[in-house]
Parts: structure tokens; sequence; C-alpha cells
């Protein structure tokens, strides 16, 4: 809308002031920097005219606001290229005073415009500091405008809670838990599920634990997590294993393992799946027969435990070892709650040391002497 509302205003001023108006250029990208496409094609075009030509804009801050721009307006002035200088709301006379006027003119609205960056930039730094969010919430919060922080969704916060869940049994992969997520209303903006690299992003997003990110670094947030920390490193441990596919060394739940063997060889027991032909899946156990042959037969899950069960029926305690492990026991538990004690104070401890650590590195990154990827790869692990 500004620059339509530019374009009217100059219109009429040129109309009332009986300015011809030879070419239009419109730029869009910021005066701030050198480099602008339209403000090139302009220049060249008044340097390649046959006769010295004007420039009407709305105020010199459009024409330029670095130095570079500013001085090459000003040259074409000094050189006569450029006949007139036209604004409605500055008055500008080619002549040594004028000159001087219009280069204050620029160097007022580069001081503006550096000072908008300083401004901006320490607000960002106080935010920061008090552990807000700086931009859009991310999928799962909402922006509140109140307290210029962001706080869970009511239900998306729910439905992110249980993709991590869901994501840290295992038994989902991303396009499934992308189709999860659609099945509970969150889907992209055209409709459709997200993408793996989006579900991948979300699950990597620690923004969900309480952390504000700025520039590649992480910091701490004063708004509330949606997930835990062990529900967020349990999703990482998974994603980590599944980025470079390897040989699973999750042991299958075959509970009667690991403390039989034969008894007939000595070999141990192992454990497999069988599917009979109506589908039906069943857990068999059998000698591994690393011996060599082995007459012994494979035996059901459920007709081994049966057979335990009547084999541990026949096992009893006198009633003095009860007595002695009941008072052990009771011992154990009185223990159990001290340590307890112990256990939280040297969690205090431990989190007072981290800190301190953390303020050490931030020193360090300060004072030069450690490299800014070194910095954020050990201020991210303490962080987490």
């Amino acid at each position: 809308m500004s620059i339509e509302a530019q374009l009217f205003e100059l219109r009429e001023y040129a109309s009332r002031e009986h300015i011809k108006i030879v070419k239009v250029f419109t730029e869009a990208k910021s005066a701030k920097k050198p480099g602008r496409d339209q403000f090139a094609k302009m220049i060249e075009y008044v340097e390649t005219s046959s006769e010295p030509l004007g420039i009407l804009a709305w105020h010199p801050d459009r024409l330029a606001r670095n130095s570079v721009d500013g001085g090459k307006i000003i040259y074409l002035v000094d050189i006569n290229k450029i006949a007139s200088l036209r604004f409605p709301q500055f008055w500008f006379e080619p002549t040594p005073q004028g000159k001087f006027m219009l280069q204050v003119a620029f160097g007022q609205s580069k001081y503006f415009s550096d000072n908008l960056v300083e401004n901006v930039k320490r607000g960002i730094r106080q935010k920061i500091r008090r552990g807000e969010w700086l931009t859009l919430a991310p999928m799962g919060y909402v922006n509140n405008f109140k307290t210029h922080n962001i706080e869970p969704d009511p239900v998306k916060s729910r439905v992110i809670k249980r993709a991590f869940t869901a994501y840290a049994t295992g038994k989902y992969t991303l396009v499934e838990l992308a189709d999860f997520l659609a099945d509970h209303g969150v889907v992209q903006k055209k409709g459709t599920p997200f993408a793996k690299c989006s579900v991948v992003k979300m699950l990597t997003n620690r923004a969900y634990i309480g952390f504000v990110k700025h520039r590649g670094e992480w910091h701490d947030g004063t708004f509330k997590p949606i997930l835990s920390p062990t529900l967020f490193e349990a999703v990482q441990k998974i994603l980590s294993a599944r980025r470079k596919p390897r040989k699973s060394k999750v042991r299958h739940p075959f509970p009667f393992t690991q403390f039989m063997t034969c008894g007939e060889c000595g070999c141990a027991i192992t454990a497999q799946y069988a599917t009979n032909r109506y589908g039906v899946t069943y857990t068999y156990y059998r000698c591994t027969k690393k011996n060599g042959n082995c007459a012994q037969p494979y035996i059901q899950q459920n007709l081994l435990a049966e057979k335990i069960q009547k084999l541990l029926q026949t096992v009893s305690l006198p009633r003095e070892e009860i007595e002695k492990m009941e008072k052990q026991i009771t011992e154990w538990e009185g223990e159990s709650i001290s340590s307890r004690g112990n256990v939280v104070q040297n969690l205090k401890t431990k989190l007072s040391g981290t800190k301190e650590k953390l303020d050490k590195l931030v020193s360090l990154y300060l004072d030069g002497d450690i490299e800014r990827e070194i910095y954020l790869e050990r201020k991210d692990l303490l962080l987490r």
C-alpha cells in the first residue's frame, strides 16, 4: 500500500507543479543497502540521457539510506546529469548549500535506519533475557499478545504430545506419523499431511521443551513446555537410530530366555515366532543345538509357563527366612527414603554446577577464546 500511495501522491504533485513525468521506476527493495535493481536502472537512464533530467521522489530516504547510493545522486547533481530533485515535503536547489542539505538528509536517513536496527536488536536481546518467544508461535503454541509470549494451544498441544508419545514407541514411521497428525486435524495450509522433512522438523523442535532459538543458538524460555525432556530425548534416540540403518540391538520380548539351558546337551534355550496357516502367531522355545544333535522338541510359551508355574509352586520358604526378609525389606525402604533426599541434593548440586559451567562457557565465547561452532555445541549439551 505504501508504494501505491506514494505514486498517487507524486502524480498529484506533478500535476499541480506542471512537472512532466517521462519514466516511472518502482523499487520495492530497501534503500538501506546498495544493489537495488530498479535504482540502478534509473541511474543508468539518467546517465545515458542526452539532456539533464530531474528526479521526483516522495522523500530523500526513498532514494538512498546508504552512503554509496547517496553519493551517486550527489555526484550526478555535480556533473549536471540531474538538473533538479523534487520532493513534496523537502526543498532542494542545486547549489552548494542545497547539496549540503541533501547530504544531511541522506545521512539522517542512514542514521535513522541504523538506529532502528540497533533498537530492534536491543529489544530482541531483552526478550531473550526474559525467555520470551521472538516470532510467530510454532505449531502447538499460540501467541499471547498481552504477555508478549507464547502458550500451549488447548487442542494442538495435546495432539503434538500424543504424536511424540506414539513415535517414542518405535511403531510409527514418519509418513505414518504425518497421517496420524492429519487424522487429528494438524495439516499443512493446503490441507494435505505434512512431508517427512516437516515431521522431522517438528520432532526436533526444542521449543516443545521450553527453549528459544535465535541465530542458531538455543536459550532458556519462560513459557510452558508441551513435552517432558524424557519424552523428547526418547524421540531423539529413535530418530538418531533410524538416520543410519543398522542391525537393531533391541531384544525381542521373550521372557524365558537367558536363564535356562537344555537338560540334554547343556546348550542355551532360545525362542522364535511361528505363524500357523490361520495367520495366528505363537512363540516357541527350543534348544540352540550348538553342540550338535539334540532330541529335545519345540515347546510353546504358554505350555512352558505352566511348567515353570508348577515348579515354583513346589518351592516354599521357612517362616524364619520370610521374617528375616521382611525385616530386610523394611530396612531397605528406610534407606530408600534417605537416599531419595540425597538424590535430590545431588541433582541440585549438579544443576548448580551446570549453570556455573554455562556462565564460564559464555564468558569464554565473549572473550573470543573459543569458536562459535564449539560454543554452540557445548552450550547445547549443557542446556539439555
